[in-house]
């Protein structure tokens, strides 16, 4: 009796040892399986990978000497716009000046003076107009005005 149930026991544990045997097949046919499609579709995909890095890399080339040319053009116009200014700056402001008082000049002339500003009367005698006077405040004729 003790020898059927040890070929019993034994029975059961070759069955149950079968099955692993055949899921750890299976298991690992589909792993060899995953693992030649990953490196099959994984090659590729990394081959892309490395042109599409080089591709920056020759793309951030172009960049990077546009980026020096740019700075090149700019330290130039800065140093034309300094050069311009030193020379026509001068120049320019006295011509502006020079308009100016012109403008004024005519002014002056063009406009009527008022009648009140040119003499002022004061108890029957005409007193000369600020602009006759000289400096210090003395008039023409030597009195205090």
């Amino acid at each position: 009796m003790a020898g059927i149930l040890v070929a019993v026991f034994w029975a059961i544990l070759v069955s149950f040892l079968a099955v692993v045997l055949v899921r750890l097949a299976q298991t690992l046919r589909a792993t060899t399986k995953l693992v030649a499609d990953v490196t099959e579709q994984a090659v590729p995909l990394l081959a892309d990978a490395s042109a599409t890095v080089r591709s920056a890399q020759t793309q951030l080339d172009k960049v990077d000497a546009i980026a020096t040319d740019v700075q090149e053009v700019t330290s130039n116009a800065s140093a034309l716009s300094s050069t311009v200014a030193s020379t026509f700056g001068g120049p320019l402001v006295k011509v502006a000046a020079f308009g100016y008082g012109v403008r004024q000049a005519i002014g002056r002339k063009s406009a009527p003076e008022p009648e009140a500003a040119r003499r002022t009367v004061i108890v029957g005698r005409t007193v000369p107009s600020a602009r006759g006077r000289k400096r210090g405040g003395r008039d023409p004729r030597g009195s205090k005005g």
